[in-house]
């Protein structure tokens, strides 16, 4: 199922008044876990939005230091044979997700929590669950995670998880599927991209809308500082084909909307949302995790 949002209003949002909609009891905690190359400082802000809507929170320990433990992978011939899997090079993440699941439990004494994944947070999430059982999670909600391993035999297309995501769709769907699990995945349409270099085969690069013109930012390329919202597209295309195949698609930056649904799933997409913490604005350019966004997703997690 795929619902999508209509652009919202940020100046017209007010977390004070839907928080007064919203009895003062607790909900079940949440666990955030980080994407690729975050830390927890990161989501410092999204944990106290939850908490201000009586959602109790922990932040999975890691720091941007731990994201080069994934090196030993390269010592693995699976890595170079593209069929590389999640243990144990990921084991030290795996364990972080556990301890603070743990640390959420004794919150709740007894019963469930939701797991928030953001970015890899969001299929490490699944490795997880198909490894260490999900008696105690009840729902999982991904912030704009790449779910769908990237396609094969598609020029210029390398998979940068070197077969992690392939492992994911093999192994561990059967866990986000189960009656105990419900499964949200959440898009963001923040940029559209465009093909690098057309021709007659290739669709035309996309318009800049209002927004592209307003979001801007400068990206530096080969010592070349541009804010030609024409090359941004092709730039951002360019890694969304890494990801899906294709440049000119929807997405939120760095993962294309596409790919940050999975059938069966609850599937949402959110207009004008951006990929990461880094590098966000609440006003001009918010993440998944900014106040307003929180509040077209927060009732998942309040039922």
């Amino acid at each position: 199922m795929a619902l999508a949002s209509s652009p919202f209003n940020l100046r017209a949002y007010s977390l004070s008044s839907v928080s007064r909609t919203i009895s003062a009891s607790t909900f079940r905690p949440a666990v955030i876990l980080p994407g690729l190359g975050n830390n927890t400082g990161d989501y410092e802000k999204l944990e106290v939005t939850l908490q201000e809507y009586g959602v109790p929170t922990v932040v999975a320990k890691v720091s941007r230091l731990d994201w080069l433990r994934n090196a030993a992978g390269l010592v693995d011939p699976n890595y170079w044979r593209g069929t590389l899997r999640p243990r144990p090079v990921l084991d030290w993440y795996l364990q972080r997700v556990d301890e603070a699941i743990q640390e959420a439990k004794g919150v709740e004494q007894g019963g469930t929590i939701s797991l928030i994944g953001h970015s890899a947070g969001g299929w490490l999430a699944r490795v997880y669950l198909a490894e260490f059982g999900l008696t105690d999670v009840s729902l999982l909600l991904t912030l704009g995670t790449p779910h769908i391993p990237p396609p094969k035999g598609v020029s210029g297309v390398i998979d940068q998880t070197r077969g992690l995501l392939n492992y994911v769709e093999m192994y561990c769907s059967e866990t986000v599927y189960s009656a105990q699990l419900k499964y949200v995945c959440i898009a963001g349409r923040y940029i559209q991209g465009a093909r690098f270099f057309g021709n007659s085969d290739e669709a035309n690069p996309a318009v800049p809308t209002e927004n592209d013109k307003l979001t801007a930012e400068a990206v530096l390329v080969n010592g070349t500082r541009t804010s030609n919202p024409g090359f941004r597209a092709r730039f951002v295309g360019q890694g969304y084909k890494q990801v899906c195949g294709q440049a000119d698609v929807w997405g939120d930056g760095v993962v294309p909307e596409i790919s940050a649904h999975l059938e069966g799933a609850i599937n949402i997409s959110l207009d004008g949302v951006y990929h990461s913490p880094v590098g966000s604005d609440d006003e001009v350019r918010p993440w998944y995790g900014s106040p307003a966004v929180v509040g077209k997703w927060i009732h998942h997690l309040l039922n």
